[in-house]
């Protein structure tokens, strides 16, 4: 018999976007009702599947203007907060507008809920930034060092004055096949060099790095509103530790599949210097698991660069 949530009725901030499309697609197949509030910045081309559906509203607007925002949360039960400028490339290009939106327009989103409606928050390892130990569970002190982790860390401690009416997430590193395609993950992005230059440059190879594909971020989402009252108050690492692998093992599992061009380079470094491997025990203990492996979820994204005719358009950069 399937677990019934409480909640009905579903705010998703940024549900256009490469996480939001997947989740908002489980929930309505959930038979939840869902609203969307985006700025459709990456355009509205992925919610015409949504359109037909009598559980689907779409509300146009910029998560850092209250007012608009405030339209959305109107008879909702519950809101799943993705609207952001993700990753630490875009950040690092639009310091002052990435901090309006991650920062300014989650207090808003804190603002509007009034410690009354719940949060699900989709925060980033990248929070963890440079630690000292190598394992790090949701107890190891956050150092984040990218403008991207900053503004995660003070949007978490801003979710936190729900009145312990939230959850936050620390997800993995995304990867997989989604409708708002990105290719500035460094999954999708090793698949789509192999693919269509048949040459890979890896700094810091052995560099750990834990992922977590795209639809298990969704099932994530789904398993918080059926279980929201046992996970309130608390934060959880999202992924899995089969999923802890090197920079090199990933490049090594593409060749596998891809004949490819494969350089170690010795000198330079990667900017995002996330080196460490994430304990997932604690939301593993409530029964939650991941479906898709790194080498399913690779294959797939092989697939997909066959199919589409990019010239790499999927960044947020």
């Amino acid at each position: 018999m399937r677990k019934q949530s409480r909640f009905k009725k579903i705010l998703v901030t940024g549900g256009a976007g490469y996480v939001g499309v997947p989740t908002v697609s489980l929930l309505l197949g959930n038979g939840y009702k869902v609203r969307i509030f985006d700025n459709l910045s990456w355009g509205g081309d992925v919610l015409l599947p949504f359109l037909g559906n009598l559980n689907f509203e779409f509300v146009k607007g910029d998560i850092t203007k209250k007012r608009n925002l405030e339209e959305a949360f109107k008879d909702i039960d519950a809101v799943i907060h993705l609207a952001g400028i993700v990753g630490f490339p875009a950040c690092r290009k639009f310091p002052k507008l990435s901090r309006r939106v991650n920062v300014y327009g989650t207090k808003n989103v804190v603002e509007l809920a009034k410690g009354k409606i719940p949060i699900i928050f989709a925060s980033t390892g990248s929070t963890y930034g440079k630690i000292v130990e190598k394992y790090c569970t949701e107890m190891t002190r956050l150092n984040p060092l990218s403008h991207y982790g900053r503004q995660k860390a003070k949007a978490e401690e801003l979710v936190r004055n729900n009145n312990g009416k939230y959850i936050i997430y620390r997800f993995a590193t995304a990867f997989g096949v989604a409708p708002r395609f990105r290719l500035d993950l460094l999954i999708n992005d090793f698949t789509f060099l192999a693919v269509k230059e048949k040459t890979l440059d890896v700094y810091e190879k052995d560099f750990m790095r834990t992922f977590i594909h795209v639809h298990d971020m969704a099932r994530a989402f789904l398993f918080a509103l059926k279980n929201f009252e046992k996970m309130k108050g608390e934060v959880y690492n999202v992924g899995d530790e089969s999923m802890n692998i090197s920079k090199e093992g990933i490049a090594r599992l593409l060749q596998k599949y891809i004949d490819f061009h494969l350089h170690i380079v010795d000198l330079g470094h990667d900017l995002d210097k996330r080196d460490y491997i994430v304990d997932y025990s604690k939301i593993k203990k409530l029964g939650f698991r991941t479906t898709t492996d790194i080498e399913k979820g690779i294959k797939e994204l092989i697939e997909a660069c066959n199919v589409l005719e990019l010239s790499n358009p999927y960044r947020n950069v």
